[in-house]
């Protein structure tokens, strides 16, 4: 049996760090089986050398080996590309079509990127994980493969299938084994000798001189986040080789090619973001809230001159922007406190704990009587009813008369009962 060494010299993967070489180890220790296997680690680690590993050393290595990235087909072809389908099983389909599990019968399918398979396709790949057995587009016909499937995966799969986005039974299906490869910024010495190793490969492919790294950049370069992992220092390299005409590199240099050099620690954004959305929503219902105490001032000013001065059709005209303002149409339904949440509901509370300290001060600042403030329900009651009576029930003429619309004399009629 090969030394990880070798392996990694055969693979092309480079680095000494444990969990890096534990990886590798676990690969070459299942590969004699035919155990399936689950890869994960952030995106751009080199996942995709696992699975090959895996094939190489199994007894399948002559046979096919394919590699799907399950999130880079659309979601109503998937089925086809994986299954296969029949002639005219959908719009296009004009000649029957193997799929991959048809295809690799005896071989390895690597599945990249297998969280974003939709749930439909995620049952049919359980069956042929159970016995083997898939069903093309478009047909009844039962077929049978003998494939090793590997997967891959860079999301939280325990946060997936707690969102109900991956099933459980499936998970713990391709997870027999799960080899976990770490992110960069956890292989510090192995990072240089990467950078080395893209540096040289640029420099053959663009046939220019070696770039070399000071010693401040080598720090920097270690102590970088690297949120792009390998895949993004692969980039770098690229960009300095082809760059650059000094080709012995600084830090200064170096700082240049680093987005975001002066924040490597993580941000929680996404809760700073819930906090400020709650707290302009609560600044909005605090100004609706004192909005509608202001209406209600108005309300009753104008129904208390309506009460002392019995020409209705007189104090309508002297106060008609302050009716309008009032009762003026409005095609907006009324709110219903019962489809707030719990917690608009509280800033509901606190807003109306809040404007209750200052009713003195803003809305009681002319001396009305305890007494008549108490009625005034009851003064408003007997006014519609008046007019009411006074147009013979004509709802229109009424509130034309009370100087409202005739759709909010039609809510104070049912709320009153009348």
């Amino acid at each position: 049996m090969e030394s990880i060494q070798a392996i990694k010299q055969r693979f092309e993967i480079i680095g000494n760090d444990p969990k890096l070489n534990r990886a590798v180890e676990k690969a070459m220790q299942v590969a004699p089986t035919d155990i399936s296997v689950l890869v994960t680690g952030e995106s751009g680690v080199g996942k995709e050398s696992i699975p090959k590993i895996i094939h190489a050393l199994s007894h399948r290595k002559h046979g096919k080996y394919i590699a799907v990235n399950c999130g880079a087909i659309p979601e109503g072809t998937i089925d086809s590309e994986l299954f296969g389908h029949e002639k005219g099983a959908f719009t296009g389909a004009t000649q029957t079509r193997s799929g991959y599990f048809e295809v690799a019968d005896g071989g390895t399918i690597f599945m990249d990127e297998v969280g974003e398979l939709p749930l439909t396709t995620q049952v049919r790949l359980l069956r042929v994980l159970e016995n083997g057995e898939f069903i093309k587009v478009g047909s009844s016909k039962v077929q049978k493969t003998n494939v090793r499937i590997v997967a891959a995966t860079n999301l939280n799969m325990f946060e997936a299938i707690k969102k109900e986005k991956f099933r459980e039974d499936l998970y713990y299906r391709l997870s027999t084994v799960e080899i976990n490869l770490p992110p960069l910024r956890e292989r510090k010495e192995d990072i240089h000798l990467l950078f080395r190793k893209f540096a040289a490969d640029f420099a053959l492919k663009y046939k220019m001189p070696t770039i070399r790294l000071e010693d401040d950049a080598v720090q920097l370069l270690q102590s970088y986040r690297w949120g792009g992992n390998i895949r993004q220092l692969r980039n770098i390299a690229e960009q300095i080789s082809v760059l650059e005409q000094e080709r012995n590199i600084t830090a200064a240099d170096l700082k240049s090619y680093l987005p975001d050099i002066g924040s490597n620690l993580p941000a929680v954004i996404a809760d700073k973001k819930k906090d400020s959305d709650f707290s302009n929503e609560r600044e909005i219902l605090y100004k609706v809230l004192f909005d509608m105490k202001s209406d209600l001032h108005d309300l009753k000013k104008l129904t208390m001159k309506l009460m002392e001065n019995g020409n209705h059709q007189k104090v309508q005209e002297e106060h008609e922007s302050l009716i309008q303002k009032i009762y003026g149409e409005d095609d907006e339904e009324d709110v219903d406190m019962e489809d707030l949440s719990d917690e608009k509901l509280e800033v509901l509370q606190i807003a109306q704990n809040q404007s209750r300290d200052k009713e003195d001060k803003y809305y009681f600042a002319e001396e009305i009587e305890e007494e008549e403030t108490l009625s005034l329900q009851d003064k408003e009651l007997e006014l519609i009813k008046k007019s009411l009576d006074r147009h013979n029930g004509k709802r229109k003429n009424a509130a034309e008369e009370l100087g409202i619309s005739e759709r909010t004399l039609y809510r104070k009629i049912k709320q009153y009962n009348l």
